[in-house]
């Protein structure tokens, strides 16, 4: 039988200055509701989990909504080594904060586009002796189209952010890693094509300690479904596929070559979602059973499941769910 002691490790519950978006509890209760036992929060909050005080003031919101076990978090990891240290020592020093996220394009001032600055970042933990997990959203800026987006027809934020974007900035993350002597485990999200499991795969067989997730999103549906009425709320950062990348990452993930399931779950207002600023982000959590019942259709295993569903993230985090 699956697990059901699962782990979602990647979720956006919003709160604070975003309260009307979701809150801690909220996305936890949905969370329990589809049979995930845990959830490691994302720090792009309002305001970032930047230090060491706002974090702890995190995990205090967390407690007072009645949400003590199960809720874990990241900690932002900047250009600035003055907070990279501090973000540093609150993983180490904080059970509940599982690692670090760097941003490589805009977000709320967290970014570190620059390959140099992602470089530095990477160097820094090497030289404090971090041996922790980062988490990285890979998209190369420099490889965007913007030009190419309209609301008018939203498939067409995968060809101003296309591909490529993801997979030249994961070549930049194994380069950096491969420069600095990083000796954590870089942690890929939300991989969207399959090219990019691929790189993943030849860098773990180098030697590097490297592990990737895929969404509900990036493997059930493709820019085929923006095409429709309600393409707009289908928006995120990567953007859905073409047909033949989904496809490609189920191989990908039946292969066992996929470490994690996690749903990047982000909750927006509608009107946020369907006027301008037409903000990325699906809530995806809300489609986790219905992802292990397709994934169990289409021929993945049980104990694959169950491993990338719980026992890899476990092993990789440290954390133990019950």
């Amino acid at each position: 039988m699956v697990s059901e002691a699962r782990i979602d490790p990647h979720v956006h519950c919003r709160d604070w200055e975003e309260s009307y978006k979701a809150t801690i509890k909220k996305v936890y209760e949905l969370a329990k509701s589809q049979g995930v036992s845990a959830i490691f929060d994302m720090p792009n909050t309002k305001p970032p989990i930047t230090t060491r005080e706002i974090a702890a003031k995190r995990l205090r919101t967390a407690e007072m909504q009645g949400v003590s076990r199960g809720y874990y978090l990241y900690v932002a990891a900047t250009s600035s080594l003055e907070q990279l240290e501090e973000a540093v020592r609150t993983v180490e020093e904080e059970p509940r904060a599982v690692g670090l996220k760097m941003y490589t394009s805009e977000m709320r001032g967290l970014e570190v586009e620059r390959l140099e600055d992602q470089l530095k970042v990477y160097r820094a933990l090497a030289e404090l002796g971090y041996r922790g997990v980062i988490a990285v959203h890979c998209e190369k800026t420099s490889l965007f189209r913007p030009e190419l987006w309209s609301p008018e027809k939203p498939s067409t934020w995968c060809l101003a952010r296309p591909p490529e974007a993801e997979v030249e900035s994961v070549m930049d993350q194994i380069s950096c890693v491969k420069k600095s002597g990083f000796r954590g485990t870089l942690y890929v999200v939300h991989v969207s094509c399959p090219r990019t499991v691929e790189l993943i795969s030849k860098a773990r067989n180098d030697g590097v300690r490297i592990v990737c997730g895929v969404t509900p999103h990036h493997l059930m549906l493709t820019t085929r479904d923006m095409e429709t009425r309600g393409g707009l709320l289908l928006k995120s950062n990567p953007p859905l596929r073409e047909p033949e990348d989904a496809h490609g990452l189920l191989e990908k993930v039946s292969r066992g070559m996929v470490d994690f399931i996690e749903t990047d779950h982000a909750p927006h207002a509608l009107s946020e979602k369907l006027n301008p600023p037409y903000l990325s982000g699906i809530q995806s959590l809300e489609r986790y059973s219905e992802l292990i019942s397709w994934l169990l259709e289409n021929g993945v295993s049980e104990k694959l499941i169950d491993e990338m569903t719980s026992k890899n993230i476990s092993r990789v985090f440290g954390v133990e769910t019950t």
